[in-house]
């Protein structure tokens, strides 16, 4: 991946930062979630994560708000979600 210089970005750092991940609802989906942005921005508070289950029932989607510092951590945090078993779309 090609580096975008600070002064092309279009988001400045710090800032918060809304990421929005969809998956099948499952009983730990939203803690399992919760622990992985943490490891990127240990100062998330988890009492902020927004839930929406699907109409049905069977999808649930979850929306963290990080403490983006750096376009580095931001890429590395999408990889992670995006990579995880557990996750369908990230946004």
């Amino acid at each position: 991946m090609q580096a975008i210089p600070p002064e092309q970005s279009l988001i400045e750092y710090p800032s918060d930062f809304p990421i929005k991940v969809m998956g099948k609802a499952h009983p730990d989906f939203a803690q399992t979630l919760t622990d992985l942005v943490r490891q990127f921005d240990p100062d998330f508070d988890p009492a902020t994560v927004e839930m929406r289950p699907s109409r049905s029932g069977k999808y649930i989607g979850l929306t963290f708000t990080v403490r983006a510092t750096s376009r580095e951590q931001l890429d590395n945090l999408y990889r992670a979600l995006h990579g995880h078993h557990m996750v369908s779309v990230v946004l």
